[in-house]
């Protein structure tokens, strides 16, 4: 845990992380929700994935339509405007309740913080914007920077180059498994925010800590309130 105490910069991954990524479903479609927002979700990864792998990148806004168009037909909804309301609330976001306090506990403390997520550059600056986030975030980086989605060693390697960081002097925060073990591979010090109580992920490489709560980052990263 030392590494992580040493570390000068928090970097967060953004959907799911610091953005409650299933309110616009629960909000929207009430007892279909959490069918649709899996499915939604998982497509909206594997298009990420799959489109990083044929060289055939679109921004994570085009993606996430994409895997919303393909949720809405397996479940037989024909809605046009459903969709749209749908894509505005994924641009309006708001963030968990235990984001806001663990934010401006690693500021008050010194340390900078961003988020490096694969959403486009104006996906993110609307979320964190409607989220109330955006004074507490020293940089948003996006995926377009670099054209590939995560986990793809480039999208690591963007945060160390605009923090002007070693990869071991940032930690990096993610609720998703995956990609906490590709941050983990670039040599980050990772945190893997184990939201639903996951088994681990059987990839190569590990985060070095987990935690249920992001009101458990600052006492990892040696901040204690007086």
């Amino acid at each position: 845990m030392r590494a992580i105490q040493r570390c000068a910069a928090v970097v967060f991954d953004a959907y799911g992380t610091l953005l409650d990524i299933g309110a616009p479903t629960q909000a929207l479609l009430n007892e279909r929700a959490d069918a649709l927002a899996q499915l939604w979700r998982r497509k909206q990864l594997e298009y990420s994935w799959l489109r990083s792998l044929m060289g055939r990148h679109a921004d994570f806004e085009r993606v996430t339509a994409e895997a919303l168009d393909y949720a809405l037909a397996a479940h037989a909804i024909e809605d046009p405007r459903l969709a749209e309301r749908l894509l505005a609330a994924y641009r309006n976001l708001p963030a968990y309740a235990d984001a806001p306090a663990a934010l401006a506990a690693i500021r008050a403390n010194g340390r900078r913080t961003a988020i490096l997520s694969n959403g486009s550059p104006g996906m993110l600056a609307a979320a964190v914007a409607s989220a109330d986030l955006a004074d507490s975030l020293d940089m948003l980086l996006s995926v377009e920077d670099v054209g590939v989605f995560k986990p793809h060693p480039k999208v690591y390697a963007l945060a160390s180059q605009r923090l002007d960081l070693a990869a071991e002097k940032i930690c990096f925060v993610s609720a998703n498994g995956w990609d906490a073990a590709g941050a983990a591979a670039c040599g980050f010090s990772v945190v893997w925010l184990n939201r639903r109580s996951e088994p681990d992920e059987r990839l190569p490489v590990r985060p070095a800590a987990q935690i249920p709560s992001l009101g458990d980052l600052p006492a990892l990263l040696g901040i204690h309130h007086e």
